[in-house]
């Protein structure tokens, strides 16, 4: 039986060892310098909240009231759910029992040729927020290019799919969009949760 040789004392170390050794190294300091950046990049170690524009609109919690008696036999009262608001990108669920609407009704009507050119569409128009009054204002001071952007998308209708229940709801969807995609645009923020039809006529 032969014994293995232990290394001789001043003896340097093998190429294979060195490898090992440097590869180790460099990892570590690939994550160190990682992790430092992304300390830098999420505004450092100073445990402050990111900063929040002062003038962008709040959302109107609800004031305390009793909830409705459920009926005879039945569980609490359903919440009917209100659409979902897209605050950044429009599209943020929020808790219609949790906030206050508001709803903003369009004073004058629209009407538009249908894109089949086989008729009209005639509709008045109300739209909900659960922010607070800068979306109200802005609405109206945006009314104009709000207004286009309405007609617009009604003039890109279909009669025959505007005769569905379904065709009514994208329709209303089509419509919150481009109103929050004008406000976004002109004001930087949208916050409109979605519109209702207070009058529709298709002909």
């Amino acid at each position: 039986m032969s014994k293995a040789k232990s290394p001789e004392p001043g003896s340097k170390p093998k190429k294979g060892k060195k490898k090992i050794i440097v590869g180790t190294v460099a990892a570590v300091a690939l994550v160190g310098a990682g992790a430092a950046t992304g300390v830098y990049l999420a505004g450092g170690i100073t445990g402050q909240a990111p900063k929040v524009d002062p003038h962008r609109p709040k959302l109107v919690e609800r004031s305390e009231e009793p909830e409705p008696p459920a009926a005879e036999g039945e569980g609490a009262a359903p919440v009917l759910k209100e659409g979902t608001v897209d605050v950044e990108n429009d599209r943020v669920p929020i808790d219609p029992r949790k906030y206050e609407v508001t709803y903003v009704n369009l004073e004058q009507s629209f009407t538009a040729n249908l894109a089949d050119g086989a008729g009209f569409v005639q509709l008045g128009l109300s739209l909900s927020t659960y922010y607070d009054g800068k979306v109200v204002q802005n609405i109206q001071r945006q009314s104009v290019p709000i207004r286009s952007a309405i007609l617009m998308v009604l003039s890109q209708q279909d009669a025959e799919a505007l005769s569905t229940p379904q065709g009514k709801q994208l329709l209303q969807r089509d419509l919150t969009t481009a109103i929050n995609q004008v406000l976004r645009q002109k004001e930087g923020f949208g916050g409109v949760d979605n519109v209702y039809f207070s009058n529709l006529v298709i002909q």
